[in-house]
């Protein structure tokens, strides 16, 4: 590795898990960052964190409760790997200082380029990585908002010093704005480059004042850089739709289990009349038919990829209570029966094999 500059800094791993949100078969899980951690105890980059609970880093004490964490990886040689679509508890922060970096947010795909910020919600799904990262050096910077379902209020932790004013300001911005990706100015630059000393000198928590007001400053210097005329606001973000969309985005995770409109509401934590509300206007489908639709939809796959399984196990994989129903409900929509959808889908793959 002739060339390669890799500094090895002392993490520890030894975590305690964020409790996450479970309702009835959905859950959302807070990310652990094991592909980052293989690729540090691999010497395939600097690293450096801050953090509580599943993250990886030196421990945060109770001086920064709900800074979950904060830190830095710096990657000065191409990397073989990538984080995923995960999803974390809390807001989180990225910025580059150097290289480049592609990063994915829901349905937006960028290429991150220095003093680029990254705006990610709670339980926002996003990946960082196409499929590998950059080479570069990559901040974040997660706070627990006591969020476990889209549309809650957010709590800041107590020792956010924002006025009420500027605080409800930010919030309505960095929850109801569309825009994920800033490019940001030298202050910015400055405060991460601080944020990197203070992580770095950081002995048992004795940098925890210096860290608590850098991340003010930071909060302060988003809001200076967001709170602009032209910001386009949109408040179904924060409300229930988000949550019904969420646990839409979900169920294809979880087509087996006996679901009802009832179930399906409480699942996403609505009423099963704005949930069908939010489905139909989100599917342009009644939540029944969307659940049918995807359920079919996961049986053509299985029957297409799956020969070896019965037609019976395909239904119960796919949440349909008996095979008759399922054979019933899938000639009703494919004009043919489960086997001969199989049988016909093997002759045309063997003719174009």
């Amino acid at each position: 590795m002739h060339g390669i500059n890799v500094q090895i800094i002392s993490v520890k791993i030894n975590t305690q898990e964020i409790q996450p949100y479970e309702a009835d078969g959905v859950v959302y899980h807070a990310d652990t960052c094991l592909p980052l951690i293989d690729a540090y105890k691999r010497k395939k980059l600097k690293f450096k964190a801050l953090a509580r609970h599943t993250y990886p880093g030196d421990r945060l004490d109770e001086n920064t409760i709900g800074l979950n964490s904060i830190g830095y990886w710096d990657a000065n040689e191409p990397q073989d790997w990538g984080l995923d679509w995960h999803r974390n508890e809390g807001i989180e922060f990225h910025f580059l200082e150097s290289g480049t970096m592609p990063y994915s947010q829901e349905n937006k795909e960028v290429l991150l380029t220095p003093n680029h910020l990254t705006v990610t919600r709670p339980w926002e799904a996003h990946k960082v990585g196409n499929p590998h990262i950059g080479m570069g050096k990559f901040y974040w910077v997660i706070i627990d908002l006591g969020v476990r379902r889209p549309h809650q209020d957010w709590v800041w932790p107590q020792w956010v010093t924002l006025t009420p004013s500027d605080l409800t300001r930010l919030t309505t911005i960095l929850r109801q704005n569309e825009k994920s990706v800033w490019k940001t100015d030298q202050r910015v630059r400055d405060c991460f480059l601080r944020i990197n000393k203070a992580i770095n000198t950081d002995a048992k928590g004795s940098n925890a004042s210096k860290i608590r007001l850098l991340i003010n400053y930071l909060l302060i210097l988003l809001l200076d850089l967001m709170n602009t005329d032209d910001i386009v606001l949109n408040e179904l973000l924060t409300d229930s739709s988000r949550s019904v969309n969420y646990f839409l985005n979900e169920l294809e995770k979880n087509l087996s289990e006996n679901w009802t409109i009832e179930h399906m509401a409480e699942s996403a934590g609505v009423g099963v009349t704005r949930f069908t509300h939010h489905c139909k206007r989100l599917t342009n489908l009644t939540p029944m038919r969307y659940l049918a639709l995807r359920r079919l939809e996961l049986s053509k796959k299985m029957l297409q990829e799956n020969k070896d399984l019965s037609i019976t196990e395909v239904a119960y994989t796919c949440g349909f209570t008996t095979s008759q129903y399922f054979a019933t409900v899938f000639k009703k929509h494919e004009k043919c029966s489960p086997n001969e959808y199989r049988i016909k889908y093997q002759i045309e793959n063997f003719q174009f094999a």
